[in-house]
C-alpha cells in the first residue's frame, strides 16, 4: 500500500511542477506579446488620448480666437467705410 501512495505522491509532484512550468511559460508569452504590441504601436506613430485631447483643445481655442479676430476686423472695416 505504501508504494501506491508513493506513486500518487510522485504523480502529484510531477503535475505540480508541470503547472508551474506552464504558468511560467504563459507569463513569458504574455510579456513577449505585450512587448511586441508596444513596439508595433510605437512604430505606427500613434498619439495618446491625452495628446489628442490637448491638440483638440488648442485647435478649439485657435478657432475661437480666429472668430473673434474676424469679428473685430469686420467691425473695423465697416467703421472705416462708413
Amino acid at each position: 500500500m505504501q508504494s501506491r501512495s508513493k506513486v500518487f505522491d510522485d504523480f502529484s509532484q510531477l503535475m505540480t511542477n508541470a503547472m508551474g512550468v506552464a504558468q511560467g511559460a504563459r507569463e513569458e508569452a504574455e510579456t513577449a506579446f505585450k512587448s511586441m504590441i508596444d513596439r508595433w504601436l510605437a512604430d505606427r506613430d500613434l498619439v495618446t488620448r491625452e495628446e489628442f485631447d490637448a491638440v483638440r483643445a488648442m485647435a478649439q481655442k485657435a478657432r475661437e480666437e480666429n472668430e473673434s479676430l474676424k469679428a473685430r476686423l469686420d467691425a473695423l472695416e465697416a467703421a472705416s467705410k462708413g
